[in-house]
């Protein structure tokens, strides 16, 4: 697998690429501004590209603008955005430009190699992997509002927040301990519910996940 790196960190962005190395796997580029990896993915055009949201040259969220203008120009190009901010604006942001190839991690789950690693496979293949941190944050405030999701129960929630992480319906059943066929039936409650209509289960799926995170907007990151 091939990676571009963007951090304006010089010792985590040190660190993410050793980290990947010895994981087998490729570091093309290394950068610490959004202008550069903006370069840096036209030129290499990545099987991943890892970025931070808050960097050089605005210090604002200019690593997650870079990383959404990439998704325009290649369609599909796979991105992890790492931020030490959970924000239901930026994941609805990416999640709006395509369904699948989306990653939203906090920084410190970087800690657990092992598991990073993993995220970053399962994005590059083609994946979603929301940080439950970020979702569990968006879902309590989901469940203050009364419109779209004031419909379902508190089991839908649960699903769907995490459907929102990414998990598969085997995942979900193996973490909430009931069946994958009970799963699939909350799954299509919930597409009802949320009034999506049957254009197949993966995009209903992420048009779900998009209703949820709407449903957060309005709120400022958490710090």
């Amino acid at each position: 697998m091939r990676v571009v790196i963007a951090e304006d960190e010089p010792l985590l962005r040190e660190g993410i690429c050793a980290v990947l190395v010895r994981a087998g796997i490729q570091v093309v580029a290394a950068v610490e501004d959004a202008d550069e990896l903006l370069a840096q993915a036209r030129a290499h055009r990545p099987e991943l590209l890892l970025t931070d949201i808050r960097m050089p040259p605005g210090h604002r969220d200019d690593g997650l603008g870079a990383a959404l203008r990439v998704r325009q120009e290649l369609p599909g190009q796979p991105v992890m955005l790492l931020s030490q901010h959970a924000s239901g604006r930026y994941a609805r942001e990416l999640l709006a430009t395509g369904s699948g190839g989306i990653g939203y991690l906090l920084k410190q789950r970087v800690a657990d190699t092992e598991q990073f690693v993993t995220d970053l496979r399962r994005v590059a293949a083609g994946g979603t992997v929301l940080d439950p941190e970020i979702a569990s944050s968006i879902v309590t405030r989901a469940t203050r509002s009364t419109e779209p999701l004031a419909g379902l129960t508190p089991r839908q929630r649960e699903v769907l927040g995490l459907m929102a992480e990414g998990r598969t319906n085997a995942a979900i059943a193996q973490r909430l301990g009931i069946t994958e066929k009970a799963i699939t039936r909350h799954a299509s409650t919930i597409y009802q519910g949320l009034g999506l209509q049957s254009d197949g289960d993966d995009h209903r799926r992420v048009l779900a996940v998009l209703t949820y995170l709407e449903d957060s907007a309005g709120h400022p990151p958490l710090v």
